[in-house]
């Protein structure tokens, strides 16, 4: 069965970045890849062989952070310029500009529902925004240092943020409170992010370590010493079941989120690694580094249902939410090396596309430009085996459920407490009310 479980792949390798890659995602249609970098510049990567890429230049200075939005229609760029701009990811390069913060802006994203964003920037502010006409909602400042990112839940109820405070803060969108604050990081936090499922977080910290946190119950459920140094950045599997990381190590760490241990070691980028994202169906995930590059990787693990791999190949590690600790993780036996398929300067050219300041750019003003390639350096894959007996399984996927049933058996009861809380509350104060109109009325009668 061990050809349900294959190796990641490079499948492309694009460089056309003048300075260190910031920040990749995905089209959800997956014809493009959007790169955002310190050279001001954000690249528009086509995903098709013979298509051009665009250059769109905007920016006054870097890029920190780049997202399609869910239609794919749309590019949001975050620079350290303090502005956000909106963009149409075409030949045209149209872009709308705000300015969204006073000091730089470190991380954008949409809503799901593609009519909201949300920056975090250096100012300790957190701000949301609608989509049409960037309208201003409202702000969110209990941090106290830079805030490095900030995401929607999937459901948009709960804002999520990171910041150089040492702090996570979990936000509800509606009340516009800080609901909890996680504070275990013993160091910055460079990067957050919500489980497809709502049901928990993860965070990438200057203290190398990558945890995961349950926003239910506000605990730790993982913890991972697996890098030698600063996680830059992070990225969720659509399916929930694994968690990809990029470090200052120059590696890219794949993680099984269901046994709680590293999978896969991969080398690909010469110096720090510093973005990574999985595509919307998780197919492909794309990184970028200080080597100017930007590649592009094929999944292959989930080409099988993983419940399937789960039942069907041996296993001998940690059980399903421990936390494991660098002296946990297997040792890496296996090794095997890719070799990515770089883009020629034949299949790709380089439109850059100079954009006012105010809002749209003509094709006019576009100069070809041809790209610079390089070959790849060698692959470096390394993989554990995972081995756990299938009724054990079967046993811990049980007992995960009836954990999951008590845990919102308990959220239901602490709403039924709120409520009587409430009511409890609101009794007496009206019982104060009664007691003090009595006294008062006693006082005039004498």
């Amino acid at each position: 069965m061990a050809s349900f479980l294959e190796d990641p792949s490079l499948e492309r390798h694009f460089k056309g970045h003048r300075d260190t890659v910031t920040c990749v995602d995905f089209n959800p249609n997956m014809k493009q890849l959007a790169s955002g970098s310190m050279d001001s510049c954000l690249m528009i990567w086509n995903m098709k062989a013979q298509m051009r890429a665009y250059r769109f230049v905007g920016h006054k200075d870097a890029i920190m952070s780049v997202q399609f939005s869910p239609s794919g229609h749309l590019v949001a760029s975050a620079s350290r310029d303090k502005t956000v701009r909106l963009w149409v990811p075409s030949v045209k390069g149209e872009s709308t500009t705000f300015k969204a913060h006073t000091g730089t802006v470190r991380s954008v994203n949409f809503s799901n529902d593609g009519q909201s964003l949300v920056t975090a920037s250096d100012d300790k502010s957190i701000k949301v925004w609608t989509v049409h006409r960037q309208k201003f909602l409202f702000s969110l400042s209990q941090h106290i240092n830079w805030v490095r990112c900030a995401k929607f839940s999937p459901d948009g109820r709960l804002i999520v943020s990171a910041s150089d405070d040492k702090t996570i803060k979990i936000w509800d969108k509606t009340s516009r409170e800080c609901i909890h604050t996680f504070c275990e990081h013993g160091g910055f936090v460079n990067y957050v992010d919500f489980h497809p499922s709502g049901t928990s977080i993860a965070s990438a910290g200057t203290d190398n370590t990558v945890k995961v946190w349950d926003v239910r119950m506000n605990k730790l459920l993982q913890h991972y010493q697996v890098h030698s140094s600063v996680v830059n950045s992070l990225s969720f599997h659509p399916s929930g079941n694994y968690l990809i990381t990029a470090s200052n190590d120059s590696t890219l760490k794949i993680l099984d989120l269901l046994e709680g241990r590293l999978l896969y070691t991969l080398h690909g980028h010469q110096g720090p690694t510093t973005c990574v994202a999985f595509s919307r169906t998780g197919d492909f995930f794309a990184s970028g580094g200080s080597d100017e590059q930007v590649m592009v990787w094929k999944t292959n693990f989930d080409a099988a249902d993983y419940g399937e791999v789960l039942r069907t190949q041996k296993r001998s590690t940690s059980v399903c939410g421990t936390v494991p600790s660098m002296d946990d993780q297997p040792r890496l036996s296996e090794k095997s090396s890719t070799q990515g398929n770089c883009v020629e300067p034949s299949d790709v050219r380089f439109i850059e596309v100079p954009v006012n300041m105010d809002t749209k750019s003509k094709s006019q003003n576009m100069r070809l430009q041809e790209p610079q390639c390089t070959l790849p350096p060698e692959i470096q894959l390394q993989h554990a085996e995972p081995s756990i007996p299938p009724m054990l399984t079967n046993t811990l996927e049980h007992i995960v459920g009836q954990l999951d049933v008590l845990t919102q058996t308990v959220a239901i009861l602490e709403q039924r407490l709120t409520l009587t809380e409430d009511k409890l509350r609101e009794c007496l104060e009206n019982q104060q009310k009664i007691t003090f109109q009595i006294k008062r009325t006693d006082v005039k009668e004498e």
